[in-house]
This record gives C-alpha cells, structure tokens and sequence, in this order.
C-alpha cells in the first residue's frame, strides 16, 4: 500500500505564507503527477496545483502568482509554498499522487488524509 502524510498547516493572518509538505511510502515503484487539492466547507474540492514526474507545473488561476508547487523524486515527497494568503484560501488541503507500485502495474491516484489550513483576515 501507499501512504501519502502531510504535514504544514495551520493558522496564519492574511497576507502571511505557509508551506505544507506531503511524504509517499510504502510500494511505490513510480510516482506520475503529484499535486494538492482543497476543500473549504460546503464546497467541493479543487485543484490547487500539480506536478509532473518531468516537473511540468499548473495551478489554479485564483493561487497562481503566490503559490508554488514543487517535488522532490528522490524523497517522494511534494510542497505548496504559499504565500499572500488570503482568506478565502481557508480549506483543508489533501495531497494527492498517482503511484504505479510494481513493474506493469497500473497508476492508481492515492490521496493524504487532510490538513487544515485557516486564514484569518
């Protein structure tokens, strides 16, 4: 199995930054995209931001200019750097992967358990 933990929220004023930070382990035999999706109460949840296995980035329109996505392939792991918060970025924030976990095997989309991130104005 996979596991996908995250790590870096909290709460923080308007204008402050965070950066949230996602490990994968367990049988990975190799990581596709990687990204991070938010859900904010009574919504549905939504892109943030991805990252290709290449380090081909895309991001929301309403973060682009203040958050930034990146990945480590050698960890496994993936960051959001964020800054300019803002309030309406209030959500919980989930990780996501799309592992293959042996040779021939297909990509499966695996997801973190969740952090909360709350910005205050």
């Amino acid at each position: 199995q996979v596991q996908l933990v995250e790590s870096g929220g909290g709460l923080v004023q308007a204008g402050g930054s965070l950066r949230l930070s996602c490990a994968a382990s367990g049988s990975i035999f190799s990581i596709n995209a990687m990204g991070w999706y938010r859900q904010a109460p009574g919504k549905q949840r939504e892109l943030v931001a991805t990252i290709s296995s290449l380090g081909t980035t895309n991001y929301a329109d309403s973060v682009k200019g203040r958050f930034t996505i990146a990945r480590d392939n050698a960890k496994n792991t993936v960051l959001l750097q964020m800054n300019s918060l803002k309030p309406e970025d209030t959500a919980d924030y989930y990780c996501n992967a799309i592992v293959k976990i042996r040779f021939g095997s297909p990509y499966v989309n695996y997801w973190g358990q969740g952090t909360q991130v709350t910005v205050s104005s």
